[in-house]
């Protein structure tokens, strides 16, 4: 399976990256099989970075290495998959430890539902029920050192805005 990352850099050797911020799914390395999804990821941490070049780096995931590692999918929005990332943006202390945490990841369109649950005119129902009606994207993050040896870097292309 192919995967890819958006960045500002070429990433030639993934590393769990601590962010300054918090996070869906923790800290780690986050790729997507959607390669519009990288793109504009690409774009968005291009401009942060105050750079001219934006990259999408290409990787080979092996399903087979991984199933011997502790893995955990979301299949689409629901309540266990949103106290998940509650847990992890909001919670300082909150820890997991899976290897690689899989499943859909919250895009722009979709930020006025977050932005209704999250100054409590959505709850947790409201909020799953709203995100249903998107089609979302897929996230994969690495969150581990072991987990990181699921996927080979195969290639990067740039983007443009």
């Amino acid at each position: 399976m192919i995967l890819y990352h958006g960045s500002a850099e070429i990433v030639k050797q993934p590393r769990i990256i601590r962010a300054l911020r918090t996070l869906d799914y923790g800290q780690g390395f986050y790729t997507t099989s959607s390669l519009e999804q990288a793109q504009r990821w690409a774009l968005r941490k291009t401009k942060d970075a105050q750079r001219l070049t934006a990259y999408v780096n290409t990787y080979e995931y092996d399903e087979v290495k991984a199933k011997s590692m502790n893995i955990r999918t979301f299949v689409g929005p629901t309540e266990e998959w949103l106290e998940f990332i509650i847990a992890n943006r909001t919670k300082g202390d909150f820890t997991h430890d899976y290897d690689i945490v899989v499943g859909p990841v919250a895009n722009d369109k979709t930020f006025a539902s977050f932005a209704l649950f999250e100054s409590g005119v959505y709850d947790a129902h409201d909020l799953i029920r709203a995100l249903k009606t998107y089609v979302l994207v897929d996230q994969y993050l690495f969150h581990t050192e072991r987990a990181l040896s699921a996927i080979t870097f195969k290639d990067v292309m740039e983007v443009t805005a």
